[in-house]
């Protein structure tokens, strides 16, 4: 299965390289798309090399084929997988924004979404993020999974607001082509 992994910009985004190693030794061809945020909490490198393709993060990058790479892997892949899902990412998919290869591979995409939230707890409970998301979760082939109901969260609070489980995030991308 070819999975699209796209990382955001959240602490959370070390994950990813985990989610994209598993993937990968379960035999699907993953890459990853970040947003340029995404790179400030994890390198290029380590998703490079986690998921054995290069790594997208700007149209700049996109000069080795006539057909851009977004819409490359747009039209290729099988599922599309935000982990993890920022709230501004989140905002821009809902309203349509296009600002970064992330957004945009989005709005080219035609199968399911998977959106996995990780963010503070109060970002996640706004009625700005809550309205963005039920925006997302009505679209076909969408599905928001997450944030984790209770726990520590990286800025020292408590609540709803943590990424699911990596094992969870694994078992539902792989779900719908078991």
């Amino acid at each position: 299965m070819v999975v699209v992994l796209g990382v955001c910009g959240s602490i959370a985004a070390y994950k990813a390289a985990d989610v994209a190693s598993r993937l990968v030794k379960l035999g699907h061809e993953v890459h990853c798309v970040c947003t340029p945020t995404a790179l400030q909490f994890v390198t290029p490198l380590t998703l490079m090399t986690l998921s054995r393709n290069p790594v997208v993060s700007s149209f700049e990058e996109e000069t080795g084929s006539w057909v851009p790479v977004h819409i490359d892997l747009a039209q290729r892949a099988e599922v599309l997988a935000i982990v993890p899902a920022s709230a501004n990412t989140m905002a821009c998919m809902a309203q349509g924004f296009a600002p970064n290869a992330l957004t945009s591979l989005y709005l080219a995409y035609r199968g399911p979404v998977l959106i996995f939230p990780a963010m503070n707890g109060a970002m996640w409970e706004h009625p700005a993020t809550q309205a963005n998301a039920a925006t997302l979760a009505a679209r076909p082939q969408h599905r928001i999974i997450g944030p984790a109901e209770d726990g520590m969260l990286a800025c020292g609070t408590t609540g709803k607001g943590r990424l699911v489980d990596v094992d969870y995030i694994v078992r539902e991308i792989t779900a719908p082509m078991q």
